[in-house]
C-alpha cells in the first residue's frame, strides 16, 4: 500500500499536510521519488479463511518488522559427520558452494621404509564444522560426502561459539596438538602468554609435560594442546584431579544422531 505525497504545483500545501498527517499516524517511512514525489510505503499481510475466503485478519508489516525477520535467520555452527578420510575433500566442496567451514588439523610424522613424511590429519576424524542457517540446509545435506548433521537423535544441535573459538585459536597456533579422549571436568586454566593467549581449557600432566585439553561437548571428544607451565593461570578451583594415564584409558563415546 502506497501513499503518494506530491510536492509540485498541482497539489496544495494543505492537501500535502493532510496526507502526510495520515502517513505519520501510521508511522510509515517516506521514500523520495525522482519526480519530487514522497511515497509512504507499507506491506499488507492478509490471511483468509479456507471456506469463506474472507479476510480473517489484516495487519501492516513495516520495514522495521521486516528487518527483524531477516535478523532471525541466524547462522550457527554445526558439526557434520562426513566420509572418513574425506574430510578435506568435503570441506573444500562445501566452501565452493558458499558455506563457511572449519576443519581443525594437526601434523603427524609417518615413517616409511626410506623416509619420514609429514602429513596433516583431522583432529576429529570423520567430522568437520560448518556455520549456516539451518532452514537453508538442503544444499548442504545433499552434498556428496555429508552423512548427517550431528545432534541428539533426530534433532540437530548447534555447537557453542565459545568452543569453536577455542578450537580456532588452537588450530592456528604452532603448538603441538593431538586428539584426546573426552574430558569434561578438572582444573580449568587460561593461557596468558604466547600464541595461545586467551585459550581456556582443562590442565593435565602427561609424560612430563603440561597440556590444555579443549572439549567439544556435542561430539564427546577433546583436543590436547601442549603448553609451557609458565604460560598458564588457574581460572577456578579444581573439581576432579586425574593423571594422564587415566585419561588415556577412558574411551570417548560418540552419540548416534541425524538431521
Amino acid at each position: 500500500m502506497c501513499f503518494h505525497l506530491r510536492s509540485d504545483s498541482h497539489v496544495s500545501d494543505r492537501a500535502i499536510f493532510r496526507r502526510s498527517a495520515v502517513a505519520d499516524q501510521l508511522r510509515l517511512p517516506f521514500v523520495p521519488d525522482v519526480r519530487g514525489t514522497f511515497v509512504a510505503v507499507a506491506y499488507i499481510s492478509v490471511s483468509r479463511t479456507p471456506r469463506l475466503g474472507r479476510p480473517k485478519e489484516s495487519r501492516l508489516i513495516l520495514f522495521s518488522e521486516k528487518g527483524k525477520k531477516l535478523e532471525s535467520c541466524k547462522r550457527n555452527w554445526y558439526a557434520l559427520q562426513v566420509w572418513s578420510r574425506k574430510e578435506a575433500y568435503v570441506s573444500s566442496h562445501l566452501q565452493g558452494l558458499g558455506y563457511e567451514c572449519f576443519l581443525p588439523t594437526y601434523r603427524v610424522h609417518r615413517k616409511w621404509s626410506d623416509r619420514i613424511k609429514e602429513a596433516e590429519r583431522p583432529l576429529f576424524p570423520g567430522y568437520l564444522f560448518s556455520r549456516f542457517d539451518f532452514h537453508n540446509r538442503r544444499g548442504l545435506v545433499m552434498t556428496p560426502g555429508v552423512i548427517q548433521i550431528v545432534g541428539n537423535g533426530k534433532t540437530p544441535l548447534p555447537v557453542a561459539d565459545q568452543e569453536i573459538e577455542r578450537l580456532q585459536i588452537a588450530a592456528t597456533s604452532e603448538a603441538p596438538k593431538q586428539p584426546w579422549p573426552y574430558l569434561a571436568a578438572g582444573e580449568r586454566v587460561r593461557v596468558i602468554y604466547g600464541s595461545l593467549k586467551g585459550l581456556e581449557g582443562i590442565l593435565i600432566h602427561f609424560k612430563g609435560s603440561h597440556r590444555v585439553v579443549l572439549s567439544v561437548s556435542l561430539l564427546q571428544r577433546s583436543v590436547a594442546v601442549e603448553v609451557d607451565q609458565a604460560w598458564i593461570a588457574a581460572t577456578e578451583p579444581a573439581k576432579i584431579r586425574s593423571t594422564g594415564n587415566e585419561f588415556a584409558e577412558k574411551a570417548a563415546g560418540i552419540p548416534v544422531s541425524s538431521y
